[in-house]
């Protein structure tokens, strides 16, 4: 059942194959810069994340969500707060999140959604600085809207 619902709050959902680590080379020491390439949609995402505590290598796949909520029954969080012992884990399907899922998780905001021709559109989004671009055909992507609060959602395959 979790999957059933877990598809009502995923804004978009792909596995990418990551082609480089750092493309312009190390900024900074606790933060990796992945470019990737999505295997069914095609998009093209640059993140930004933690690599002190996520590790992530050229090559490897990743299956990527954007969610708008961590709540498996779809109800809106309250994007303020996000309480790690709430999550369920070991038989306790009541407090499960779509957390429990991952590997790694940001919470952020979209900052800025760009069109370009041919129904290309660039999505920029921020999570505490750390960002994120995603770039694709708007088909795949138009559940992401600017200004909003979402959750990115990382695990290795």
């Amino acid at each position: 059942m979790a999957t059933a619902t877990s598809a009502r709050v995923t804004l978009f959902e792909d596995i990418f194959e990551i082609t480089s680590l750092n493309p312009e080379g190390k900024k900074f020491e606790r933060v990796n810069r992945l470019s990737a390439t999505g295997t069914t949609f095609e998009c093209e995402l640059l993140l930004d994340y933690n690599c002190q505590i996520y590790s992530l290598l050229e090559g490897e796949k990743m299956t990527l969500v954007l969610a708008s909520t961590l709540n498996l029954d779809g109800s809106p969080d309250d994007h303020t707060s996000y309480d790690p012992s709430a999550s369920g884990g070991m038989g306790a399907d009541s407090n499960a999140t779509l957390a429990d899922n991952y590997e790694y998780v940001m919470h952020g905001r979209v900052f800025d959604v760009s069109y370009a021709k041919d129904g290309v559109v660039v999505i920029a989004i921020s999570f505490g600085g750390l960002l994120c671009r995603l770039t694709g055909d708007q088909r795949h992507l138009s559940s992401v809207l600017p200004d909003m609060r979402l959750y990115i959602l990382v695990k290795k395959d």
